[in-house]
């Protein structure tokens, strides 16, 4: 079923690092520090359902790393959690984090298939190739150069849509007085030889609900976008400016239609880190709580292992050195950084602080009216479909924008007051996979 949304009204989701999103935001009274508190987790997803979102959005690095951000740390792995949550909600997308580089395409195709099943079609895949050395020293493997990485991802994602197309709808008989359980005319063998895997299928589990899961990813370097280009349905990017923003979207756009794809059915979505107050002076407020969480030098670590370079020995209160992109890092961030740095002749310090405070996102600050106002903008000028928030804290400061943000939205028409399907596609408007041998 291809479902249309207006095209006025934007998508939301949110990207659940339990620990806040904010450096220190964990420290603030009442902010969540059990990232592995199923019930607080469970909660988060039952307000991203009371706001209508379109899908709630977890984080995951299989590494852990006791100095950088407590979110990754301690974290369930994010597939089972979804399960849990599956049987728990009955609206909300549910989106795992998992990387092509480190995990099998047979093993994750059943995964993610299964939390789509027991979902009744919500779930989705944030696709990464993972740039940080210390998940590689896990699995026993040297970590891929950049370019490789979007290669092997490449295949990984044939295989894995392959496998989910393994039967039609309908294969399925179960008629009990023939005692013919399928229908082997709709079973189609995957038999995927590849540079890289070698899978024959098929995939034990009957065709999505939703057709296939929504496939999700997030690079914006220029491997990433021609990867996004081909295979994305949602694209996460991070951006500071709107007239780069502006340009960003165009670009991915065309893009998309270049790879063979109706560029309608790729949604754009910027990541959003908001401080809402009832007023101006309890969002500056706010804000400056926030900003005074922050240690000289508490983000170096994370920001290191980010974008692959040793940053804990420049002098913060220096120029930001020229960084080149390396094989490991995760590039679209720096760039942006980088970019803003060059814009605004800004300090080490201020991009430092900027990453601990808002992790590198569009920050917005202010009352209800005044960040929907800015979010309507970016909207109507083609920056981008709709936001992925980006919290400081959970659950205050997320619950703080359902409450006061989503509702402005709906008033002006913006957002939905209601779901119009029970599909995580239904919620972002974009068609049901047709199985590809399927007959008419």
């Amino acid at each position: 079923m291809d479902v249309k949304t207006d095209p006025a009204q934007l998508h939301l989701g949110v990207f659940v690092a339990a620990a806040g999103n904010h450096v220190a935001g964990w420290r603030i009274a009442g902010a969540l520090t059990d990232t592995e508190d199923f019930a607080a987790l469970l909660d988060i997803a039952r307000v991203a359902e009371r706001g209508r979102l379109d899908f709630v959005f977890f984080a995951d690095s299989p590494v852990s790393s006791v100095k950088g951000n407590p979110t990754f740390i301690f974290g369930l792995e994010p597939t089972t959690l979804l399960g849990a949550l599956a049987a728990t909600t009955s609206r909300i997308g549910l989106i795992a984090t998992v990387s092509s580089t480190f995990t099998e395409p047979y093993n994750l195709a059943r995964a993610i298939g299964t939390v789509d099943r027991i979902s009744g079609g919500r779930a989705g895949w944030n696709v990464v190739t993972t740039g940080q050395p210390g998940v590689a020293e896990n699995f026993g493997r040297e970590l891929p150069r950049h370019e490789l990485r979007y290669q092997i991802a490449d295949e990984y994602l044939k295989v894995v849509k392959g496998l989910w197309d393994s039967w039609e709808t309908g294969a399925r008989v179960a008629d009990k007085a023939t005692g013919r359980f399928i229908d082997e005319s709709k079973l189609h063998v995957l038999n995927h030889v590849g540079e890289h895997y070698s899978v024959r299928g098929p995939l034990g589990l009957s065709r999505s609900p939703q057709g296939q899961p929504v496939i999700v990813q997030a690079g914006s370097s220029g491997s990433g976008q021609a990867f996004a280009a081909k295979h994305a349905e949602v694209i996460f990017t991070v951006q500071q400016d709107i007239d780069d923003a502006k340009a960003f979207y165009a670009g991915m756009k065309e893009q998309v239609a270049a790879a063979g794809r109706d560029p309608d059915h790729a949604r754009i979505l910027c990541g959003l880190y908001p401080v809402v107050g009832r007023t101006e002076e309890e969002a500056r407020a706010k804000f400056e709580e926030l900003a005074a969480l922050i240690e000289p030098g508490s983000a170096l670590v994370t920001m290191s292992e980010r974008f692959g370079f040793d940053l804990t020995r420049i002098p913060l209160d220096g120029p930001v050195p020229d960084l080149k992109p390396t094989e490991t890092g995760q590039r679209s961030f720096l760039e942006v950084l980088c970019a803003k740095a060059r814009k605004e002749g800004l300090r080490f310090r201020d991009i430092h602080d900027l990453f601990a405070l808002s992790r590198g996102y569009l920050l917005l600050q202010g009352t209800p009216e005044t960040i929907a106002d800015t979010m309507e903008e970016w909207v109507r000028e083609r920056a981008c479909d709709g936001y992925i928030l980006i919290p400081p804290f959970f659950p205050g400061a997320f619950t703080d924008f359902v409450d006061l943000v989503v509702p402005e939205l709906q008033r002006r028409g913006s957002f939905r007051a209601d779901y119009r399907g029970d599909t995580l596609r239904s919620h972002l408007g974009l068609p049901e996979p047709v199985h590809p041998r399927a007959r008419g």
